[in-house]
């Protein structure tokens, strides 16, 4: 699949890349049908957005909700992107319990891989995905020099056995699942995000550079991301 060109946005400080992120999911649920599905991105970047939202009045009883990967450790292990969301959002609003789907973990990345897959197989295009950076490029646990899952017959998700950072162990969604989405917005924070940010514009294809989105890819980046 070929990217479209991204748009990238540029704010002065990440106060107001959440509330430029909160008014374009907002504008994303209002957009979608009877269902609203979201991917959450994991790491730290998205949490101020997480508690921001926590604040909104949203129409809870739309979503869907799936993350875009997560990592084999213990379900009360603090680095577990479905725990820190939990935490920031999905403990504090009235989603239905039935509607987010996380990947079962303790089976191992493989098993995880297939029961989450089997998850996903009816849930159709996602009408937002949200995404982070890391500072070699990778987004979700899609890291270079690994498995993108970008060809028409890649699997909906991955099994990561060796990620270069840890915990090795994950499951993500693929470039294809991924891209699978109405919209797709980055969160990008941070001077040591920089240099992968400056390695995208000018056009290497990095593992985020391969997420592409129906009605295009929205980079929402602070003023410490983005070079001058």
């Amino acid at each position: 699949m070929s990217p479209a060109e991204p748009i990238w946005q540029v704010f002065s400080d990440r106060q107001s890349l959440v509330e430029a992120a909160v008014a374009l999911i907002r504008q994303a649920e209002a957009a979608s049908g009877d269902t609203f599905s979201i991917a959450l991105a994991g790491g730290q970047t998205p949490l101020a957005l997480y508690r921001r939202l926590a604040r909104e009045h949203m129409n809870w009883e739309k979503w869907r909700v799936y993350f875009g990967d997560e990592r084999c450790l213990p379900p009360d292990h603090p680095d577990r992107n479905s725990l820190q969301a939990r935490l920031a959002l999905l403990d504090h609003v009235p989603i239905t319990p039935e509607h987010i789907f996380t990947p079962p973990m303790e089976l191992g990345p493989a098993g995880a891989a297939s029961r989450y897959g089997a998850m996903l197989a009816n849930a159709g295009e996602f009408d937002l995905v949200l995404l982070g950076l890391g500072e070699d490029g990778h987004t979700a646990s899609l890291f270079p020099q690994h498995d993108m899952g970008a060809g028409p017959d890649a699997p909906d998700v991955l099994p990561v056995f060796d990620a270069p950072k840890p915990p090795a162990e994950r499951v993500t969604l693929s470039t294809k699942r991924l891209s699978n989405a109405k919209q797709v917005v980055f969160l990008v924070t941070g001077e040591s995000k920089r240099e992968a940010v400056r390695r995208w514009r000018s056009g290497e294809p990095i593992p985020a550079a391969r997420i592409s989105a129906r009605q295009g890819v929205i980079i929402l980046a602070d003023s410490a991301a983005y070079p001058d």
